[in-house]
């Protein structure tokens, strides 16, 4: 994951048969695949075959997901998640998702006014 602002600094595809979809994308894109406990279910880390680096997420529309849409979604690293949703509103997007925690992270799914969706992405570690 990047880590500068601004960044893409993640990107998940979130869908019913992440099983199935991920090994679509292993013969498709020639990523690796590696399993990621969810707690009674597994999503999927995409590896860079020739680095091993995790590239990207397929998980399953359940948990935490269940309310994400079928697309890939970009999270964008944003310096302060609560500035960056009052903006959101202030310049006419709409927030699909209420801020979520990952560990100490927090993201939000957003529709800008063009009505394209993406994640803004706040690491813990930059808050002051």
């Amino acid at each position: 994951m990047k880590n500068n602002v601004g960044d893409m600094a993640w990107l998940d595809l979130t869908i019913k048969n992440a099983e199935q979809v991920q090994d679509f994308y292993c013969q498709v894109v020639g990523w690796k695949s590696e399993g990621c406990d969810m707690g009674g279910y597994q999503d999927y880390t995409m590896l860079n075959p020739s680095s091993g680096d995790a590239t990207a997420g397929v998980c399953h529309s359940s948990g935490v997901n269940a309310d994400l849409p079928p697309a890939w979604l970009p999270y964008f690293l944003v310096a302060n998640i609560d500035k960056s949703v009052a903006a959101v509103l202030a310049q006419g997007g709409e927030l699909v998702t209420e801020i979520k925690s990952m560990g100490a992270d927090k993201y939000v799914v957003i529709k800008d006014p063009a009505g394209a969706v993406c994640a803004l992405y706040h690491k813990n570690s930059d808050t002051k």
